[in-house]
């Protein structure tokens, strides 16, 4: 299934078998994410080369915005033994976001607005008696029977009002659609990045394990001395905090994408791509014109306006009078010896003193409202864009930089340290020293990647996002 959007863009929905609990995910792990093989005899890998993730790319097509407020029908699940893909995860949020079913039944209601208001008043019946208590000489008992005709050019703007209702809910419910997709985008590059820091997290302890006990064999035989090994135990103590904290931000961003797509949040599970994808080139003015040309926000200004316009022309018509009639039969009159007889009686009011000129003047400043709420929103597309491009800008070119040259000479450098101290040019606190420059720089280089691919979302996304506020 597709959905589109208001940029005519779309997110592409493909359901994928997920993991069923966090220990088939930590089998995997050292092969899905990351194939270091860091010891202080062997090669170092850095988090740019080890990232061996292939991502399934999103489906990217053009469809037909839902007309009625019917729930997106589910496709068949396509299994896999890996993981859960960003198509798949952008299809669940779509079927089982909580946002998306609210509008859609705010859709419902305005349907039904718009029949409730295209109907005739109802007809009214009823008794009437008048002389009772005449003793028989003049009383008169019958039916009385009333309509009021209300003006069909009135029933027709009721109903263009109540259209233009329905068309913006429709626009809104693009919104809330593009605010889902946005957030289960930047949801899953979190996720994404939180799996590779726990990954790396792993490597970090493993090595600063292996660091403590050359220590203290070293310093068993008297190779080193005791600072040695508690700079060694040091750098183990800190490398269970970043492995805790990385695990403690990997159990956050799963309960966050399963908040949005309603899977179980009881165990974290695999997520598949590639985050390491060359930076996506952006414009600032491109996506401004962009922004205020097809961002579902603007349609929803726009229809807003509309129908602020087909309530001003309803208020306008509202002073030419409904019709009223009414009629009454006598089924009894005593004046004429108990005789049939009837009446009727045509009426409307005149519009003196009540010509529904304060209603006008209320459509009208709605209107003028509407036309300045959509100036205000172009200006605050732009606003909002800022600090989103900013983030951008800066986080492309720490991205590009730890991947070009940091993280290089960070590798080089650890493994020329590595060779110095095997020849026993250097000490081993120059060596730990070194190694732990080198897992700072990949943490560093993931924090960019994760900036950047944020910020790509966000901009993708139009700005829209906190689809659950």
């Amino acid at each position: 299934m597709l959905v589109r959007f208001g940029s005519g863009k779309v997110c592409g929905l493909e359901r994928l078998q997920r993991f069923d609990s966090i220990q088939s995910w930590q089998k995997r792990s050292g092969k899905l994410f990351l194939t270091f093989t860091l010891a202080l005899s062997g090669n170092f890998v850095s988090a740019q080369e080890a990232a061996t993730i292939t991502v399934a790319p999103s489906t990217e097509a053009a469809a037909t915005a839902p007309t009625d407020a019917t729930a997106p029908e589910a496709t068949p699940p396509v299994a896999t033994e890996q993981g859960w893909t960003l198509a798949a995860l952008e299809q669940l949020a779509m079927q089982n976001h909580p946002a998306i079913a609210q509008q859609m039944a705010l859709i419902s209601a305005a349907q039904g607005n718009w029949v409730q208001v295209g109907l005739q008043a109802n007809p009214t019946i009823g008794y009437e008696g008048q002389q009772l208590g005449s003793r028989g000489l003049a009383e008169q008992e019958g039916i009385a029977i009333g309509q009021e005709i209300i003006r069909p050019g009135k029933l027709q703007l009721n109903r263009s009002i109540a259209a233009a209702e329905i068309a913006q809910a429709r626009q809104q419910l693009a919104v809330v659609q593009r605010k889902v997709c946005t957030d289960v985008k930047v949801a899953y590059y979190d996720l994404l990045v939180a799996q590779q820091r726990y990954a790396i997290a792993q490597q970090l302890l493993q090595i600063a394990q292996q660091a403590t006990n050359a220590a203290r064999q070293l310093l068993e035989a008297k190779e080193v001395g005791k600072a040695d090994l508690l700079q060694a135990t040091i750098e183990e103590e800190n490398a269970q905090i970043v492995l805790q904290n990385a695990t403690n931000k990997l159990f956050a961003s799963w309960q966050i994408m399963a908040s949005l797509t309603g899977l179980s949040a009881q165990q974290p599970e695999l997520v598949l791509g590639e985050f390491e994808q060359a930076p996506v080139e952006i414009a600032f003015e491109n996506v401004l014109v962009q922004l205020r040309s097809t961002s579902p926000e603007i349609a929803v200004a726009v229809a807003s306006i509309e129908t602020a316009q087909r309530t001003l022309a309803r208020e306008r018509f509202e002073p030419r009078p409904n019709l009223s009639v009414n009629g009454l039969v006598n089924y009894r009159d005593e004046g004429i010896g108990g005789a049939s007889d009837g009446g009727v009686a045509v009426s409307l009011p005149v519009p003196l003193w009540n010509k529904n000129q304060g209603r006008i003047r209320e459509a009208y400043f709605e209107l003028q409202a509407a036309q300045r709420s959509l100036e205000k929103l172009e200006f605050d597309l732009q606003n909002r864009l800022a600090p989103v491009f900013e983030r951008y800008g800066n986080a492309k070119n720490q991205y590009q930089r730890y991947r070009d040259i940091i993280l290089p000479a960070a590798k080089e450098s650890l493994e020329l340290n590595r060779q110095a101290y095997s020849s026993g040019e250097v000490g081993f606190v120059v060596l730990l020293t070194a190694q732990r420059t080198f897992f700072e720089t990949n943490l560093q280089y993931l924090d960019a990647t994760r900036e950047l691919r944020l910020a790509e979302s966000e901009i993708d996304g139009m700005l829209l996002m906190g689809s659950l506020k």
